[in-house]
């Protein structure tokens, strides 16, 4: 069953996205089965994965509006074991459309659980809003990363948001959890963005991840280029640090012990084992 993790903040420009596109595809390439869901409206991590949201005849609206089978419209990606259930400027309306539904907040859920079991991670990106469809995504989440950029205005709202957190802990969905607080967009140059990381850790200290983002022109490239940071430059930090959050997540998530019978050494015919 698949770990659903929620990629949320309110404030725009922070890296949601980019944290969304290129987490998923580095749990992909550690051969772990994942799902993209593209919960914004701009339907940027559409694109971001290669897949022009104007060409989008069925998304995640129609799954959630009109019950549409996701299966019948996840698409594959050129990254292997990434897939991509899309969006498109029609969820706009899905927060008008559900508005007056019994049970509003939990019908992104109710589309997931119907395919949890086909994956290793669901990943989400949400729209930066604290509106009907982000609810709807740390509903049907297991946790939430809040990625917060290294700049001067880095904490505001960020109380807002952990206070939406908390109601849909208390209200809705209990076992909800802050996977971490993600930094992004660190540049070693600025001594702003050595004492934001600082202040974070000082008020959040074990909720902020040990991986942070540094600003990175591939990551600012790929994008454009319809591809993942692992797909355009395997090499680059971009890609080794957002590698490095995907280890820490499992790691912290128990997902990289051996199994057991892998441990085993199986008993090789006597012929086969040489005396050298």
């Amino acid at each position: 069953m698949a770990k659903i993790i929620a990629i949320a903040n309110q404030k725009g420009g922070v890296g949601k996205t980019t944290t969304a596109i290129n987490l998923a595809a580095s749990l992909a390439v550690l051969e772990y089965k994942t799902l993209l869901v593209d919960a914004d409206p701009q339907a940027n991590s559409t694109s971001g994965v290669g897949f022009d949201p104007r060409n989008v005849k069925t998304s995640i609206y129609e799954c959630i509006v009109n019950d549409v089978n996701p299966r019948d419209i996840i698409l594959s990606t050129t990254t292997p074991n990434l897939f991509l259930l899309p969006s498109h400027i029609d969820l706009v309306g899905a927060e008008i459309e559900m508005i007056n539904l019994p049970n509003r907040e939990r019908m992104m859920k109710q589309v997931l659980d119907t395919i949890r079991d086909d994956y290793d991670f669901i990943i989400i990106d949400c729209s930066p809003s604290l509106g009907l469809v982000t609810i709807n995504a740390l509903t049907a989440s297991n946790s939430v990363i809040i990625p917060v950029q290294c700049e001067y205005f880095a904490l505001e709202g960020l109380g807002k948001l952990l206070n939406t957190i908390k109601i849909v802990q208390t209200r809705i969905n209990q076992e909800l959890e802050i996977e971490g607080i993600l930094l992004t967009m660190y540049d070693t140059r600025l001594r702003l963005s050595n004492q934001v990381v600082e202040e974070v850790k000082t008020h959040f200290q074990q909720m902020v991840f040990d991986t942070i983002i540094q600003r990175n022109t591939k990551l600012g490239e790929a994008p454009s280029f319809g591809e993942t940071i692992i797909m355009h430059d395997a090499f680059s930090k971009g890609a080794i640090n957002y590698l490095n959050l995907a280890r820490e997540i499992l790691q912290k998530n128990n997902m990289t012990e051996i199994p057991k019978e892998e441990k085993v050494i199986k008993t090789l015919p006597i012929e086969n084992i040489s005396e050298n």
